[in-house]
């Protein structure tokens, strides 16, 4: 389900203006079935605000829908009959993203049932670990960087 530049469907769904079942909502966020779902269950958590990714959203809203993931998760798997749950976040065209609104997916899952994310990832080469503990540095020098942008709550473009 991709949209086209300038439309965000989910936007559409927060204001009404399309079709949706949904199965949560609160003052920042809506959950509602997947259209496409890869098994019975599969839910979308959305943030009401338009935000592209996840390096847009702001810290607290990011945390608010992590804690509604974690509210539905049980009772997804409970109704969907599932024997476990992937948490997927889609970031950025390279990581499969293709509504640019952030959301977060509840993927009821069985065994055998045909979906794969597998990690570790068989075709990965593994590191030496001088490499892991230097982009481990790099990374802990990038947090620490002075001049880093500091996304501030709300920073992001408002719904369009």
């Amino acid at each position: 389900m991709g949209t086209q530049p300038g439309h965000c469907i989910f936007c559409d769904i927060v204001k009404g203006a399309a079709e949706v079942s949904v199965c949560y909502e609160d003052t920042e966020s809506i959950a509602f079935m997947d259209i496409q779902p890869v098994n019975a269950g599969h839910v979308l958590v959305v943030s009401r605000q338009h935000f592209e990714s996840f390096l847009d959203l702001p810290k607290s809203l990011g945390t608010h829908l992590f804690e509604v993931a974690m509210e539905l998760a049980p009772a997804i798997r409970k109704v969907s009959g599932a024997d476990g749950m992937n948490v997927i976040v889609s970031s950025g065209a390279a990581a499969g993203q293709d509504v640019y609104h952030f959301h977060i997916h509840l993927i009821p899952r069985r065994q055998g049932d045909g979906f794969d994310v597998r990690l570790p990832f068989a075709e990965a080469d593994v590191p030496d670990r001088t490499v892991l503990d230097m982009t481990a540095a790099r990374i802990i020098g990038a947090l620490r960087d002075p001049t880093r942008t500091r996304p501030t709550p709300r920073q992001s473009a408002a719904v369009p």
